[in-house]
């Protein structure tokens, strides 16, 4: 078992998205912990290590810990026998069930809105877009500027989008209003590669059970139609 400390949200995140992660530990007095947890949350079991998280018991720190979803929670200061012990029942299960199931590998998403980038999770991508889960409800809005890492690559894709529907959990679907042609290329032949259908534009529809907010079209003017 080898620990690897992690100078930042996106390095942490990315690491677990890669598969490089069994377990994510998470030290609640550090800024922006939250928000690597609620990620770390959104992916599928199969993807998702074990959450352990570290806390003084100082507020709001211990708070944010407790309603993070970590399956523990371990309090400053403690020794390394009780990290050990914790990391051994947290893997428990976890290498079987990674080897033993093939999933969808997800990439994070950045969102770039005008009050700061917010970030989400892939759950499909498509030729012509995207749909993803997000930490927070997603704005309804045209050319969005986003950016993320084809999963299995180090291309990173940037562009605008629409986002075309959205829910109050955070999830949306975002139809590509821009991207550079090369990046279109890189996403073609990376779509190909993993034979995924060119008929995909009903993987940017939302689940039938969710509620939704669907993008407003535009009424067409009618012209005048002169008749003899």
């Amino acid at each position: 078992m080898e620990l690897k400390n992690c100078h930042s949200q996106q390095e942490a995140l990315e690491l677990v998205l890669a598969g490089r992660s069994c377990t994510l530990i998470v030290d609640f007095d550090l800024v922006g912990a939250e928000e690597v947890m609620r990620m770390a949350t959104l992916l599928p079991p199969e993807q998702k290590p074990a959450l352990l998280a570290v806390a003084s018991r100082a507020w709001p720190g211990t708070g944010q810990a407790f309603q993070s979803g970590a399956s523990r929670i371990l309090y400053k200061p403690f020794g390394p026998e009780l990290l050990k012990e914790a990391l051994k029942s947290s893997r428990k299960g976890k290498s079987n069930r990674r080897k033993s199931q093939r999933y969808n590998v997800k990439t994070l998403v950045y969102l770039e809105l005008e009050h700061g980038t917010l970030p989400g999770i892939s759950i499909d991508i498509g030729e012509h877009g995207l749909a993803l889960q997000a930490t927070e409800a997603v704005p309804m809005m045209s050319n969005l500027p986003f950016r993320c890492v084809l999963p299995g690559t180090e291309i990173t894709l940037h562009g605008h989008a629409d986002v075309i529907w959205a829910s109050d959990q955070g999830r949306a679907g975002l139809f590509f209003s821009k991207l550079a042609p090369t990046a279109r290329k890189q996403l073609k032949s990376w779509l190909s590669k993993r034979g995924h259908s060119k008929n995909a534009a009903r993987d940017l529809l939302p689940p039938s059970d969710a509620h939704v907010s669907f993008t407003a079209c535009e009424e067409e003017e009618e012209l005048p139609v002169e008749t003899r």
